[in-house]
This record gives C-alpha cells, sequence and structure tokens, in this order.
C-alpha cells in the first residue's frame, strides 16, 4: 500500500523536533504498510540485486523480506528471539542475522531464504558491520557478569568464527574505514569508542567521550576523516577526528538516538531518533558541521537504513496508538 506523505502524517502525527523550525532536506515519497502484529523494528540490509530490503521485526521476532519493486513483504522468517544487527553479503547471497534472545549469529541462504546454520554468541548479539575486503563480519554482543562483552569476527566465505575481541561493555553501533582496516564500535556504557584494528585482529585505542554519554549509534565519514556519534545523555551528535578521537564539536539532536548514516554524496549526517524525528546535518570541507533541518516520523520510529544508490532512507515506524507498523520511505533528494 502507497500513500502520500500529508496522509501518512495525518496517520502518524510526528514529535516536534528540535529542529522543526528549519526546513527539511527529506521528503517523504511513500509508505510501505507491514502485516499485523509485525510491531517494533531493529536494524535493516538490503540486496541490490533483488532490489530487497530485510527488517529485523523484533516485535514479531522474525525477519521481514520486502520487495522494494512492489512494496510487499514477499517472505517472513520466523522463529527468532530478538533479531538485532541484519547484514546482507552480495557475494555469497547469504543473509547473517545477529539473534540476541536466542544468543547466537545466524545465516540464511537460498531461494527463498532459509536458515543455513548459527553460531554460537551471548546474549544481547547486537549490531554489526561488513569489511568487504577481507570478508569478514563484525558483530557485538554479550556484557553481563557472566557474559562478558565481547566483538565476534566471522569469515562470511565459510560461516566460522575466527575470533572473539574483548571490549569493556556492551558493543551498540559500528561502522568500518577500510581504507585503514579499522573497526569503530560505541561502548555506551563506558562513554567510549573501541577502535579495532581490523589487521591484528586486536583493539588499538579507546576514545573517552567527555560531551555525552549513552553513545548508541555512530558513522564514520572517510573523505573528511572525522567520526559522528550520538549520544543520548545529552540528546547531542558528537563530532570526533577519525584519527586521534579528539572532540571536534557537538549539536543537539532530538532524543533516543538509535541509528546514524553519513551520506557521502551529500556530505549529510541523519539521525534517526526514537522521539519522533530524523534530524539532519551536512559537514563542509572545512569539517564544519551544523544542523539543516528535521523530519518529522513517529514516537518509536527508531532505526532504518540509508541506500545511496536510491538516494532514500528508510526508516521503521513501530505500531503505535492502534495504527500499523510501516516503512517510511524517504528522498535523499
Amino acid at each position: 500500500m502507497k500513500t502520500n506523505a500529508v496522509a501518512f502524517l495525518l496517520l502518524w502525527p510526528g514529535i516536534v523536533s528540535a529542529q522543526a523550525q528549519m526546513a527539511s532536506p527529506l521528503t517523504l515519497q511513500r509508505t510501505i504498510a507491514l502485516p499485523d502484529g509485525t510491531g517494533k523494528f531493529d536494524h535493516f540490509a538490503y540486496s541490490p540485486a533483488g532490489n530487497r530490503l530485510f527488517v529485523a521485526a523484533t516485535g514479531n521476532h522474525s525477519i521481514e523480506v520486502i520487495d522494494l519493486s512492489s512494496d510487499k513483504v514477499v517472505q517472513t522468517l520466523p522463529g527468532l528471539g530478538k533479531p538485532h544487527g541484519l547484514a546482507w553479503i552480495g557475494e555469497t547471497g547469504r543473509l547473517f542475522a545477529s539473534d540476541g534472545l536466542q544468543a547466537d549469529l545466524k545465516i540464511y541462504d537460498g531461494a527463498p531464504l532459509e536458515q543455513m546454520k548459527s553460531i554460537k554468541l551471548s546474549e544481547d548479539a547486537d549490531d554489526m558491520v561488513y569489511d568487504g575486503k577481507t570478508k569478514l563480519l563484525y558483530t557485538g554482543h554479550g556484557g553481563s557478569a557472566t557474559d562478558p562483552a565481547m566483538i565476534a569476527v566471522v569469515d562470511t566465505t565459510n560461516g566460522t568464527l575466527v575470533t572473539n575481541l574483548p571490549v569493556s561493555t556492551h558493543p551498540e553501533g559500528m561502522d568500518i574505514d577500510p581504507a585503514h582496516e579499522r573497526i569503530f564500535a560505541n561502548i555506551a556504557e563506558s562513554a567510549e569508542v573501541a577502535v579495532i584494528d581490523g589487521a591484528a585482529h586486536a583493539q588499538s585505542a579507546t576514545w573517552k567521550l567527555t560531551r555525552g554519554k549513552d553513545n548508541v549509534p555512530l558513522a564514520y565519514d572517510e573523505e573528511h576523516q572525522v567520526l559522528f556519534v550520538a549520544c543520548r545523555t545529552p540528546a547531542r551528535l558528537v563530532v570526533l577526528d577519525g584519527n586521534s578521537g579528539k572532540e571536534l564539536a557537538d549539536l543537539p539532536s532530538d532524543s533516543g538516538a538509535d541509528d546514524l548514516f553519513y551520506d557521502a554524496e551529500l556530505h549529510r549526517i541523519y539521525l534517526i531518533a526514537g522521539s519522533g524525528a530524523i534530524d539532519v546535518y551536512e559537514i563542509d570541507a572545512n569539517k564544519n558541521v551544523r544542523a539543516s533541518g528535521a523530519a518529522q516520523t513517529s514516537a518509536g520510529a527508531k532505526t532504518g537504513l540509508l541506500v545511496p544508490s536510491q538516494h532514500a532512507l528508510y526508516v521503521g515506524a513501530a505500531a503505535n496508538g492502534g495504527k500499523q507498523a510501516a516503512i517510511l520511505v524517504y528522498s535523499t533528494r
């Protein structure tokens, strides 16, 4: 089902944003209605070849596979406890999904997709990032008294666990610097960023944050070599030097940041806040970052995916106030 932006906003009243006085550079193009019971969402993945969007539907304990040509759910992968992170590996045609409740990393293959195996991790298996050069997948998990916090390194070619890298507390959002083979991981409970040396499979640095904590999502800007970190306490976007970890700036954001993306073509940062907004920022050649507007979503819409090839930002709008769950599709142009 497709609706226009005006109709959708009538169905999903937005939250007044901290940047609502500024015109949004995002345009709501359409919505994709999802089956009843879908509920809440976590992270997404995308298959360019199949033009499919994979959605971790935590409220339905499933992964929903959406054909973006028809905006229809074409497959449901059931039986998950609490799906979190997703990664689609196009070279092998496999989907990797972390399950925080069942404490594993599930691997799906085939057409239609079927689970081929799982790799045991620990509780709260969470976000992940894929290194296309080394074919390694990094997945955060653990962080309790019985399950130490780790980042699992998985060989996606043969589906095996290479090693586990210890970190101080539970890892949240991650991103990669492919040119220097570094992985950045937000360690929210410790208010720090862990820098992983992908070649040595070891933590090479720890960057302590002073301008905020509860740092959940992050995104790396390779061109300007800066790291964007979204904090919940207080609600701020913190800008770090990507080589030293020095805090360069911080800007206000809406509350409940849960996903963050950098648009290399437009030099924009998109911060998805669970309070009901997408905050948009821009960076210039001198590494100056400024707020450039916000798009209203709905309370609980906190995760999504930027697909640069489509100039599209997908956001999961949780079932709210008796309204059906949906995917909001924004044009970045």
